[in-house]
């Protein structure tokens, strides 16, 4: 039984209580982000959790946002002007996060906030509350609060929230200066500045987060402003980093890791006390079409009729064309779904493949495939291992010509810069990729690790003065020919194999991101060839391993070779 610490609850409190006593229909992850608030209770201020809920703190956060911030525009059922009036699910939200302090230091016990929710739950009103309580009524000198976002005009959404509250409010507007050329906003009682920021922003000087508010992360391709804001909060006594987002369509994303690892952290299987997380989404077994589960994404507006109403139109128009599918279900509904619908791989699919624990590949057979581009942009080698099981292992490493890399990682939009340093990309000197240096790198892994090369697959229109070289030096070089009606058996039965968890991967990031990029071209026949014009973003890693894959099959004991291979092939692999 759950131990209750005041007669007359907090709301904080009595929302936990409402959702684990099922007063309130809520999924998986909010019903134990409610539990882990009333354990957190019973055990306040003990030894091992020096933290207490002080109510007071919480309630100060709540009367700055009823008596200060008002909505900026018109909704389904506010009006522009009006003051804002805290949802239950927000008092839990905000009470926790300003309520819980440590025992001894008065400081807040959390960091970090985690926030998903689907879209028209009042996020970015929510986002511009915290910033402007930690900008102007926090008590820290000289506190820094930054919008984030790779894009200033994202970054600006949120900001722009909280400068039309200011502007709204009488006692924010006589101690607050807005500069609206330069998008700051500075208090000129505590010598503090609010502003958005974004990658593209010249380089601040003194910059000391207090706050950093992250608004629609799974947008983020990288994890570049999240890392900006949390390694300069070090000198602050109390910083706060929000996340607030929908779900998104990029399981490989920096989004969907955090995701993961918050649902980790409410299921106990991590422990961060000073992280808080609520996640507003549906029950796997829940029917979307049920609309009496639609509370659980969305704990605003499927409360009243209005909401209901918006989302079941969006939800018909989902259901009847199903290019919007993707877009309602991520944004109306907070489902995470694969990247692209007429993407080649189920994205979660791939994931179950991933493994820390890789047979040991030493003295095995090894079929190496290449995909040497275009010398100025990735060129990638993939290696594919059958097993004696009839599994088979993938690994892959890429390169990149050092001149053009700040370019690429700017254009591509990311961190190629991070994959170098964890050993998943070579960076080559010069304008263009060294295929000496790819060439030296097959040798290197082969020698060092005794592999037995049955083949070099490569493309001959690409591979030129590499496959010669390396012919001399005694590989088995053969060309891959890169007709769809060539490649598609090969290409289907890969993923085929990935789909029944018969193709193990290390997780390397840029062979997921790669994966998760590829398009299908498919033909009338049925055929299917991956599709470099079709995807936006580069899928070399993929096309080397599937060149690879294209030899490798005819060693997996359950293909038919006949039925994977065209009669010219079949006599160029027979001789």
């Amino acid at each position: 039984m759950t131990k209750i610490f005041s007669t007359n609850r907090h709301p904080t409190t009595q929302y936990a209580l409402d959702i684990v006593e099922e007063r309130v229909p809520a999924g998986k992850y909010v019903k134990l982000a409610c539990q882990r608030h009333l354990d957190d209770l019973d055990r306040q201020g003990t030894d091992g959790f020096p933290y207490i809920f002080d109510e007071e703190k919480a309630n100060k956060v709540f009367r700055f946002a009823e008596k200060h911030c008002r909505h900026v525009e018109d909704g389904l059922t506010v009006s522009q002007g009006d003051p804002v009036v805290l949802d239950e699910f927000l008092h839990f939200i905000l009470g926790s996060v300003f309520g819980w302090v440590h025992k001894d230091t008065g400081y807040r016990r959390f960091r970090k906030a985690y926030e998903q929710v689907a879209r028209k739950n009042a996020k970015s009103t929510t986002l511009s509350i915290v910033g402007l309580y930690m900008f102007a009524a926090d008590g820290e000198g000289a506190p820094q609060v930054y919008t984030a976002a790779t894009q200033r005009d994202q970054a600006k959404i949120v900001y722009d929230v909280a400068e039309a509250m200011v502007e709204m409010d009488k006692p924010l507007r006589k101690r607050i200066k807005i500069q609206k050329s330069r998008s700051i906003m500075r208090h000129l009682r505590n010598r503090g500045r609010m502003m958005p920021l974004s990658r593209d922003a010249k380089r601040m000087d003194g910059f000391n987060p207090h706050c950093g508010i992250i608004d629609e992360y799974h947008e983020h391709r990288t994890s570049e402003m999240y890392d900006v804001i949390v390694s300069g909060m070090g000198q602050r006594r109390e910083p706060l980093i929000f996340i607030i987002t929908t779900a998104g369509f990029n399981l490989f994303s920096p989004c969907y890791d955090e995701y993961e690892y918050c649902k980790k952290i409410l299921e106990g299987i991590y422990e961060n006390d000073e992280y808080f997380v609520y996640i507003a989404e549906m029950d796997e077994e829940d029917d979307i079409n049920d609309e009496r589960n639609w509370i659980k994404c969305n704990p605003l507006l499927a409360k009243t009729e209005e909401g209901r109403n918006y989302l079941r139109n969006e939800l018909q128009i989902a259901q009847q064309q199903p290019s919007k599918r993707r877009s309602v279900y991520t944004k109306n509904f907070n489902k995470w779904l694969d990247q692209r619908e007429d993407g080649y791989m189920d994205m979660e699919k791939w994931r179950a493949c991933a493994t820390d624990n890789l047979p040991d590949l030493r003295g095995r057979t090894c079929y190496v495939g290449l995909d040497l581009s275009k010398k100025i942009d990735l060129t990638s080698v993939g290696f594919v291992f059958p097993l004696d099981d009839g599994r088979c292992v993938v690994l892959s490493h890429s390169f990149i010509p050092e001149e053009t890399f700040e370019e690429k990682m700017q254009s591509d939009d990311v961190r190629y810069d991070l994959w170098r340093d964890q050993g998943w990309i070579t960076v080559t000197p010069g304008a263009v990729v060294d295929y000496r240096r790819v060439q030296k790198y097959i040798i290197d892994q082969v020698d060092k690790n005794n592999w037995k090369v049955e083949a070099v697959c490569y493309d001959e229109w690409s591979a030129g003065l590499i496959s010669q070289e390396m012919a001399e030096q005694g590989f088995n070089m053969i060309e891959i020919p890169q007709r769809i009606t060539h490649l598609s058996e090969p290409t289907k039965n890969f993923r085929e194999r990935v789909y029944s968890k018969n193709v193990l991967h290390n997780n390397d990031p840029v062979l997921n991101w790669a994966m998760s990029n590829a398009v299908e071209h498919i033909d009338a026949s049925e055929n299917i060839k991956l599709d470099k014009k079709k995807s936006k973003e580069r899928i070399d890693p993929v096309v080397a391993i599937i060149n690879a894959y294209a030899q490798a099959i005819f060693a997996l004991p359950d293909v038919n070779i006949s039925d994977y291979a065209e009669e010219e092939f079949l006599e160029q692999l027979w001789g």
